[in-house]
């Protein structure tokens, strides 16, 4: 501007050629523009800022710069804009941006005064969940149950649903852990699959097993030695059952009603006086076809036998009547529960002939008898 306040003039001057040339001006630079997306990949709903920085603006106070944007869910705030991926699928989108630089409202009409950039960024897909699969406890028997646990993780925390399977017997439940019931499953091992899915349709399975063993089978019962009751006091009647073995038979008789699959064993003894006589009655019923043989081992069996099932209600066929080598004048009662063997758990014993030894009733003493078996 001269002194006169006039606007500037460039002066010229005429070169030998006639070429004019500008002196005393310069021409303004265009306006530059750059453009950057932060974060440059997301996942789809993250967000994205896109910053657009423009270069050689006019510093003119009277220069008015705009901004413009475009692009897939962009919107702009000056030389800011925010990108929406909520409904962006995975791939690479390109945001644009447009700045302009003049007066007011005739921004951009002049050379130089308008540039474009452009950012690019990725929209990435959702990572599919991962899971692990347990049970515990890992053995179990028929009809017994375990827990399945599933852990799960969405690497963006996207929501999980769950879902379990079996290859045998039943498993139920929700979320990360479930129920396995072995209840009509075989023995043997039991694939059991874990599934996870997110809201994406991502779904992953993972496995584990359960071994269903059969329980051991129940110990082997035996023979039980129950009381013995003595024939030593009747000399009169060595073989008759009297008023104090009633509470030794009561007793067989209770743990009879008690197990009903039971059966119960009497064992009839003889001293070696009494077995002597025996064996010679014997040798001499051996030529004399009708001669008496007294058994006192096996009439003892048999009388106790006839106790119990006279006076107590016992089933004949749950007592068995038998005859052991032990030198005494006692009856030795044993109780079988059912699956024992009373022929491997008492040896040496002999059954006694029923159809041959008769039972002999518990009548009382006369009153002579008293007096010449007190004597």
């Amino acid at each position: 501007m001269d002194s006169r306040g006039m606007k500037p003039v460039c002066l010229m001057f005429a070169a030998a050629s006639l070429l004019l040339l500008p002196m005393g001006c310069k021409k303004a630079p265009p306006i530059t523009l750059s453009a950057e997306a932060a974060p440059p990949a997301v996942f789809p709903g993250e967000p994205v800022t896109v910053t657009a920085t423009p270069g050689s603006v006019s510093t003119k106070k009277n220069n008015s710069v705009v901004y413009s944007w475009s692009g897939d869910g962009v919107t702009g705030n000056g030389n800011v804009a925010k990108v929406a991926t909520d409904n962006q699928a995975p791939g690479s989108y390109t945001v644009k941006a447009q700045v302009k630089q003049g007066k007011k409202g005739k921004e951009g009409l002049k050379p130089g005064q308008t540039a474009d950039a452009t950012a690019s960024y990725t929209v990435k897909a959702f990572e599919p969940p991962t899971i692990s699969c347990s049970a515990s406890p890992t053995t179990i028997k028929p009809g017994e149950t375990s827990t399945v646990t599933a852990t799960a993780v969405s690497p963006q925390n996207r929501p999980l649903t769950y879902s379990y399977s079996a290859a045998s017997g039943a498993i139920s439940g929700s979320g990360s852990s479930a129920t396995f019931n072995s209840t009509g499953a075989p023995t043997g091992s039991v694939e059991i699959t874990c599934t996870v899915a997110d809201d994406k349709g991502h779904s992953v399975n993972s496995g584990t097993s359960v071994t269903i063993v059969a329980p051991p089978p129940p110990p082997q019962p035996h023979t039980q030695a129950l009381c013995s009751i003595s024939f030593d006091k009747d000399k009169k009647r060595p073989t008759r059952v009297d008023n104090e073995a009633k509470a030794c038979l009561d007793d067989v008789a209770l743990d009879l009603q008690k197990q009903p699959d039971a059966k119960a064993v009497v064992v009839g003894n003889a001293d070696a006086k009494e077995q002597a006589k025996t064996a010679k009655q014997e040798a001499f019923a051996a030529k004399h076809k009708h001669a008496k043989v007294e058994n006192f081992a096996a009439e003892r069996a048999v009388n106790t036998k006839d106790y119990l099932v006279t006076e107590k209600g016992i089933d004949a066929s749950r007592v068995s009547v038998m005859t052991g080598a032990d030198s005494a004048q006692t009856v030795a009662n044993y109780l079988v529960p059912a699956g024992a063997s009373f022929a491997q758990d008492v040896q040496g014993t002999t059954a006694v002939d029923e159809s041959a030894v008769k039972a002999q009733p518990r009548k009382p003493l006369g009153a002579k008898s008293h007096k010449a078996a007190a004597k």
